[in-house]
């Protein structure tokens, strides 16, 4: 292993800190537009600088991959990562928002974790190891019908205006299923199929930094990760994740 799980579950815990810090004083805290649906707070880049600054610190080998920051100059072994995943949600006060890190070396995914700070649940994974949520290990649920299965989705799609949205699929896909979930942030979505508390998760016209860390953890407590056709792999401008058992029943409505 590349890296020690301990420390990188450190740095997750601090950069959680400085998150609440921000979240628990919303009144006085800038909240920008980086466009017209896409947001960025003072909380996004501050935790992402800390990331920056302590994973470099621990680790100079790598380079560095932020949403607010952009790409170092070494992208062949890097971080990738997303400061506040669920900007909408944490500038409102709800709790569904996440911390997502994730290490990849020559287009591998090696280590990543989730930290959902206002929640205090904390995933993390490395490759061909397992997964685990706040210490115990995770694994995907069991169910085997799609009609009794709990999907979950996000609309990323719509933020940009894109004419291929997603609309017409999860009318598609909620016809056909029990329970609907759109909770606001992709790594909590893909950690919450790892952790079985719902079926599945899909969506489209996301970036790498929204779902490297999460997909790795889905797949570390033995879900699949593909794009809309099976072909596996982390595809962030189309990503299903699901418990393998009601993967070809959500194939058929893609």
């Amino acid at each position: 292993m590349p890296i020690s799980l301990l420390v990188l579950e450190n740095i997750m815990r601090e950069a959680g800190s400085i998150a609440l810090r921000y979240f628990n004083d919303l009144d006085n805290i800038a909240i920008n537009r980086k466009s017209s649906r896409d947001l960025v707070t003072d909380a996004d880049v501050a935790v992402e600088a800390f990331l920056k600054e302590a994973l470099t610190k621990a680790y100079p080998q790598y380079g560095f991959w932020g949403e607010e920051s952009g790409q170092s100059d070494n992208q062949t072994n890097r971080w990738i990562v997303d400061p506040i995943d669920g900007t909408h949600s944490f500038s409102k006060g709800q709790y569904f928002w996440s911390i997502s890190v994730a290490l990849e070396i020559e287009q591998e995914l090696m280590a990543g974790s989730v930290y959902a700070p206002a929640l205090d649940d904390l995933y993390i994974a490395s490759k061909g190891k397992g997964a685990v949520k706040n210490g115990k290990a995770i694994s995907v649920s069991t169910e085997t019908s799609l009609a009794d299965s709990m999907i979950a989705t996000g609309f990323a799609c719509l933020r940009s205006y894109l004419v291929e949205n997603n609309l017409d699929r999860f009318a598609r896909i909620a016809e056909e299923t029990t329970g609907q979930r759109r909770f606001g942030s992709a790594a909590m979505d893909l950690c919450l199929v790892a952790d079985g508390q719902v079926d599945a998760f899909w969506e489209q016209e996301l970036n790498l930094y929204d779902v490297a860390a999460g997909a790795l953890i889905a797949k570390e407590a033995s879900g699949t990760v593909t794009d809309f056709k099976g072909n596996e792999g982390v595809f962030p401008k189309q990503i299903l994740a699901t418990n393998g058992k009601i993967l070809d029943q959500l194939l058929a409505l893609m």
